[in-house]
């Protein structure tokens, strides 16, 4: 779904990994211990994510990775976030209209597209399921 390929270069100057995402040319972070290389990816990421539901800028498809890369996993709420975000876009849906078809408020539209609250899976997989998409959720052995 939204897995994103990632570059981790270790800065000797200041001791830390610089992380940075071709999907995501401006986006970099940082961490200070190799442990914490793909948490701060996900952090990073995720509110990249954010800043691009909040300026309604569509979130790119993933390329694939290439060799020297590693894959960054959005948790699942992220993924339908920015998925219904980018469903919203390509069929020129807006707020109140979503809002409508679900019989909400205003407000529990922007709570369902912001990255940091925890939204019911359901509530998403019904809003897009409104918009024409199907979810599906697969799990893999790592």
């Amino acid at each position: 779904m939204f897995t994103f390929p990632a570059t981790v270069n270790f800065d000797e100057e200041t001791g830390s990994y610089a992380i940075s995402f071709r999907d995501f040319n401006a986006l970099q972070t940082e961490a200070f211990s190799e442990d914490d290389i793909e948490l701060e990816a996900i952090e990073g990421l995720t509110a990249a994510i954010g800043e691009y539901i909040e300026s309604r800028i569509p979130i790119p498809e993933p390329e694939p990775a290439v060799a020297g890369e590693f894959i960054v996993h959005l948790p699942v709420l992220t993924c339908l976030k920015a998925a219904l975000h980018n469903a919203m876009i390509q069929t020129g849906t807006r707020k109140a209209d979503l809002a409508r078809k679900l019989n909400h408020k205003g407000p529990q539209i922007d709570r369902l597209l912001d990255v940091a609250h925890a939204s019911k899976v359901e509530t998403l997989e019904q809003a897009l399921y409104l918009l024409g998409y199907e979810v599906s959720v697969s799990v893999k052995t790592v």
